[in-house]
């Protein structure tokens, strides 16, 4: 091989090098964006929820949710919201779950889990693990049963 072909042949394996760092960074950096805006989205959510608490002295049902769902910035980044104000009680404790949603990531940096709202407002980031584990303890026989029969929950 010749010095030309040889030089050609670097520079091509380079920009080839570069091109998949840089596509395999832009994924990461997008999952990571979702997942950022999943939570600015839920937060919003929040905000709606505490106003409309301090309002009328209760949380508002799925239909209100449902109805202002689609209006939060960034609301297509939750997906399948889960919104749970029909198994709250009034005797709930502030750190039960109130709404959330799951959010699948591929990137070995961004892990996928879940986007909680809790009942007191706070909203964050829950691995698989921990979600499943907290979320068991709050569940009711009545809404695993209706989960079993897929019975629809979700706001969409």
């Amino acid at each position: 091989m010749k010095k030309r072909q040889k030089s050609m042949l670097t520079e091509v394996i380079v920009v080839i090098t570069i091109t998949a760092i840089a596509v395999f960074g832009m994924v990461n950096f997008k999952d990571y964006v979702n997942k950022s805006e999943a939570i600015k989205s839920m937060n919003n959510l929040s905000i709606i929820v505490k106003n409309h608490k301090d309002q009328y002295g209760m949380i508002p049902s799925e239909s209100y949710i449902e109805q202002v769902k689609d209006y939060l910035q960034g609301s297509l980044r939750l997906g399948k919201l889960q919104y749970r104000s029909r198994w709250i009680d009034y005797d709930s404790s502030p750190d039960t779950i109130l709404a959330y949603t799951e959010r699948n990531y591929r990137s070995p940096f961004v892990k996928s889990g879940f986007v909680v709202l809790r009942l007191d407002g706070q909203v964050q980031w829950m691995g698989n693990a921990e979600f499943k584990q907290t979320f068991a303890t709050q569940q009711k026989p009545e809404e695993i049963e209706c989960l079993k029969k897929d019975i629809p929950n979700p706001v969409e």
